[in-house]
């Protein structure tokens, strides 16, 4: 019998499928080998079910790259293959065409009855060039690794979709289980669905080889990437900690301004993100020096070229609470910061809603009592915010000082707050 292999359920589907009635050019962007192309197959699939004529290039392959030639020969392939009715136009790895944010302009303004959506990897070709001649013509959409909630639905069979809390509450340690193993391997979906640990690894090693060769050498120009190498697997030792620039322009041989330069590559390119400091109060609080964190754990621990770690280091938990928050609040106005005094009290994230400054403190130890640190405590007494979050392991329960609530949560109660 063949065994027929489930597939990843991806919440950006939705919002994909969402943006296929606006008239903009839905452009899906992200970094390498996170499942954008999956996606887009799903997609295809069920309008083509539903009786929708659709269209698929992928620029990666070379007999889809002549028809790219010009915009001409472009719309002669599609009339064509769909006529001159309401179709559905996918173009996959959109940055290997020159110009690209031009060449979709003018096509767009023919005003043509063609939906267009395109995906690229995180370069600055696609978010720079394309985003800015497409202004008013786009619907931009950011995807990222395989979320924790998606992982563990997908490593339950969907059994529990639609009770997870239930599922996190009840089922300590296969709860303990899931959390150690997307920490250590993170949320690229080959590497979730490989069958063996040396497996995975090969795979992290494959696209991190491919992000390099495909992305940072073509940006950079760089013959040998050896230094940004370097950076970045340093960047994997200091996550979760203040990026100190002149010490790292030092053990990496890199010039101030160069090293400035591939950190701002490696965050638009999707590796890392830096958190910039929160303040009010330039005199006693830090105001330049942004905090790391990669956008995946399990290259995070490639990068360290290290798993045998506790899954539940607290540094690799920070990271991972980073990345729950920045999947549940980025899609908001929200903004996410860290805020660290010059006498060195310090805070974890600060999530901005709205008018309020909402604290988010991360412990990974489990602890028995509700207890804050002298930090949180002078946030909430510098700032006064309606409530403050301390994410933990198990600890579920509530604390007040004067008119701040303070919630001690379990981190995955953070998928559905």
């Amino acid at each position: 019998m063949v065994k027929i292999l489930k597939m990843i359920q991806r919440n950006i589907k939705k919002v994909i499928l969402n943006s296929l009635s606006y008239k903009e050019i839905s452009i899906i962007i992200g970094a390498r080998q996170i499942g954008k192309t999956t996606v887009l197959k799903q997609i295809i699939t069920d309008l083509k079910q539903q009786g929708q004529k659709t269209l698929y290039f992928n620029l990666d392959i070379e007999a889809n790259k002549r028809y790219f030639v010009s915009q001409e020969l472009l719309l002669e392939k599609i009339k064509l293959e769909v006529g001159i009715e309401k179709a559905y136009i996918f173009i996959d790895e959109i940055q290997q065409k020159t110009d690209a944010g031009l060449f979709l302009k003018g096509i767009y303004d023919m005003d043509l009855p063609y939906k267009f959506v395109v995906t690229g990897s995180g370069s600055l070709e696609l978010k720079e060039k394309v985003g800015e001649a497409l202004t008013g013509r786009k619907f931009l959409i950011q995807m990222y690794p395989v979320t924790y909630e998606e992982f563990v639905n997908y490593k339950t069979d969907y059994k529990y979709e639609n009770k997870l809390e239930a599922f996190f509450r009840i089922e300590e340690a296969k709860t303990t289980m899931l959390l150690d193993e997307y920490l250590l391997y993170g949320g690229y979906p080959a590497v979730i669905t490989a069958d063996t640990i040396q497996r995975k690894l090969e795979i992290m090693n494959e696209i991190f080889t491919a992000y390099l060769t495909k992305d940072i050498s073509f940006l950079l120009k760089l013959r040998q990437p050896d230094k940004f190498v370097k950076l970045i697997k340093l960047l994997a030792v200091l996550s979760g900690t203040i990026v100190n620039y002149s010490q790292l322009s030092q053990d990496t041989g890199l010039k101030l301004a160069t090293l400035k330069t591939y950190l701002w590559y490696a965050e638009q390119t999707y590796i890392v993100r830096l958190i910039t400091p929160f303040f009010k109060n330039k005199k006693k609080e830090l105001t330049k020096s942004p905090t790391v964190y990669f956008n995946d754990t399990g290259m995070l621990h490639f990068l360290q070229n290290n798993f045998n770690l506790n899954a539940n280091d607290g540094y690799t938990f920070q990271n991972f609470v980073f990345i729950l928050l920045r999947d549940r609040f980025e899609t908001t106005l929200s903004k996410i910061q860290f805020w660290r005094t010059k006498d060195k009290a310090e805070v974890d994230f600060i999530v901005h809603q709205g008018h309020e400054n909402i604290p988010v403190e991360v412990k990974s130890i489990r602890q028995q009592q509700a207890r804050i640190t002298r930090s949180l405590r002078s946030f909430i007494n510098r700032y006064k915010p309606s409530k403050a979050y301390v994410i933990n392991l198990e600890q579920d329960s509530q604390m007040k000082i004067e008119n701040t609530k303070i919630m001690f949560m379990p981190f995955w109660k953070l998928l559905k707050i």
